[in-house]
């Protein structure tokens, strides 16, 4: 590393630094000013996302860019600071700067994110000039998507500032103490008596810690680095222990009690109290795990992998369990905080706190100071890295608003489907897998709500169930092909083919494609106001049968190989169970159970396949 790039990236380390101290300090003391406090966190974030990394010719353009946005951030801060006070009018030559600061913004976007959300960021640019006169349309987009609070600094920076930084200071101190390792440990030994112990302890890791990261990529690399050779070495091929990796990171941003941060801004965008949705998403969030613990016992057995060596499992010593205390009792303050009616930004603050206190008594490496730099850096650059995303999707949501292109898309999908809401729903499903691809969940999430949102809401879905379907479909989109980042990430640690992992994963992840449909046919299953005992039974049964059938089906396999017609009939008996008219879930179950119980009555030795 020349000396350049080594001062870059100390000079990237202080401001990660700052972004992180000023994050953990508004989240405890509150905002001094909206104005200061949104303009410094895009400028610091899109400042360090610039600097970071660069060596080469780059590094010259890159800090250009950088002094660039922060001068241009400096220009918008006048002018929001004279808003406040006055009536004034912005010139034409403040309008033009807005575009440069849009151009690095997507330069910025590209750069971490690569080309799917380039261009949906390009492509609405676009839109939004088409309909208007040249000179009209440049000034205009640039006033209500630069200098205001609707665009580039809207409310998902307001809220991602304000909310999800402090948890992601929360993350870095659990791995920086060593604390999520301590996590892994206890996944593993509870899962090692189980056949395929070690995939299992991956789900339960990766589950727990992927509910705090807000990012399957980075849980993918983090975790995986321990899970996925452990995986193979059981007897797993590479590409199924790629995916399992994948499919419950993934899964992490679905599973309260924070949902990768996705919770927090699920309330903000719809109303609904936290708590409300913690308990409406959690039993869906189990149906997947369970789901993705089928898959593994099925193709353990299938493959003929026994439970891990006795010899081999870990030991949880007394120290371990006391260890675990600095994971557990922070997410317990969450939740008592949040009951106790307390913001989301104050129970992360406290949580942190605790986690930090808690760190400090029981690891002892983490006593040296060099530590809480480290914990510190790394939240201020995954920080910046989301406020990068977030800037470019306040961008997106700022042009949704102001052509009203989520209504047209909803009249779109009303026009093409008919009177037909599952038709409906599976366009909502595509369009959500399409414009989530390459974006990390929080913002997916956003983007989806937006464009989404009101196809689903005229379709009469109550608001709970359509912000959760939205939801699945945009995290999944991580794991799906051709953009399955999270997939694509675990491929290398596993040494198997990208997209090879990313169809196995869509395997795995098969649940997470159904449940979204079941709580809309089913909605007593999300344990909203007004549900029933009986209708939750029923929707408890009918998705475990389903998916059952579904996993062995696909498998191929459950005591012995399934041949291809029996393969076909279980699938098939599984979408009957799930359509919500009691003649149809009455034959599905009978053909499904018979099915079950003659596999099972069938003397055949199992088989195993390699």
């Amino acid at each position: 590393m020349d000396r350049m790039s080594w001062a870059l990236t100390r000079l990237s380390d202080l401001l990660a630094f700052g972004l992180a101290a000023l994050a953990v300090y508004t989240a405890g003391f509150g905002v001094f000013d909206n104005a200061w406090y949104s303009g410094l966190t895009v400028a610091l974030g899109m400042t360090i996302a610039l600097i970071r990394g660069v060596e080469g010719p780059l590094m010259a353009l890159h800090l250009v860019l950088a002094a660039a946005f922060l001068w241009l951030s400096w220009v918008w801060l006048g002018v929001m600071l004279e808003q406040e006070e006055f009536f004034i009018d912005i010139t034409r030559g403040q309008l033009a700067l807005a575009w440069g600061a849009f151009a690095i913004i997507g330069y910025a976007t590209w750069r971490g994110f690569g080309w799917p959300m380039l261009i949906v960021y390009l492509l609405l640019g676009a839109y939004i000039l088409a309909p208007f006169g040249a000179d009209e349309a440049w000034t205009r987009v640039a006033e209500n998507l630069y200098y205001s609070t609707d665009g580039v600094y809207g409310r998902p920076v307001e809220v991602v500032g304000r909310i999800v930084l402090v948890f992601i200071a929360f993350g870095a101190v659990l791995q920086a103490s060593g604390a999520g390792a301590v996590i892994l440990k206890i996944a593993f030994a509870a899962t090692a008596r189980f056949t395929g112990g070690p995939a299992h302890a991956a789900i339960v890791g990766s589950g727990l810690f992927g509910t705090l990261s807000g990012s399957p990529i980075a849980n993918v690399v983090s975790t995986g680095v321990f899970t996925i050779p452990i995986i193979k070495r059981s007897g797993f091929s590479p590409k199924f222990a790629g995916a399992v990796e994948a499919a419950a990171s993934t899964g992490g941003q679905i599973m309260p009690p924070i949902m990768g941060v996705v919770a927090f801004l699920m309330a903000d965008v719809t109303g609904i109290p936290y708590l409300q949705i913690v308990i409406a998403a959690t039993l869906p969030a189990l149906f997947y795990y369970a789901s993705l613990f089928m898959v593994v016992l099925v193709e353990a057995k299938r493959l003929g992998v026994a439970a891990h060596p006795a010899a081999e499992r870990e030991r949880m010593s007394g120290t371990d369990w006391l260890q675990s205390l600095a994971f557990f009792v922070p997410l317990g303050v969450i939740v008592w905080l949040l009951i106790e009616g307390r913001t989301a930004q104050y129970a992360g603050f406290y949580a942190l706190i605790t986690a930090f206190v808690l760190c400090l008594l029981l690891f002892p490496a983490f006593r040296h100071p060099k530590k809480w730099l480290q914990a510190a850096v790394d939240a201020g650059v995954t920080s910046a890295t989301l406020m990068v995303i977030v800037a470019a999707i306040g961008f997106v949501i700022g042009v949704i608003n102001m052509s009203g292109v989520g209504l047209k898309f909803a009249q779109a999908i009303l026009l093409v489907s008919g009177s037909s809401l599952f038709l409906s729903l599976l366009l909502v499903m595509l369009g959500c897998l399409v414009m989530g691809m390459g974006v990390p969940s929080a913002p997916a999430y956003l983007i989806v709500a937006i464009v989404m949102g009101p196809a689903l809401e005229q379709l009469g879905v109550p608001t709970a169930g359509a912000h959760l379907f939205m939801l699945y479909f945009g995290v999944l989109s991580v794991v799906t092909p051709p953009v399955a980042l999270a997939a694509f990430a675990a491929a290398p640690i596993a040494g198997a083919r990208p997209m090879e992992t990313g169809v196995e994963a869509v395997r795995l992840s098969i649940a997470g494609f159904i449940i979204p449909f079941v709580f809309v046919y089913h909605p007593d299953i999300l344990l909203i106001q007004g549900f029933t005992a009986p209708g939750l039974a029923w929707a408890v049964g009918a998705f475990a049968l389903a998916s059952w059938l579904i996993v062995t089906g696909l498998s191929r396999f459950e005591r012995h190989t399934i041949q291809s017609v029996e393969a076909i009939l279980r699938v098939f008996a599984a979408v009957l169970v799930l359509i919500p008219l009691p003649v149809f879930s009455a034959v599905g179950a009978a053909i499904g159970i018979a099915m079950i119980v003659l596999h099972r009555m069938t003397d055949q030795p199992q088989e195993h396949v390699r």
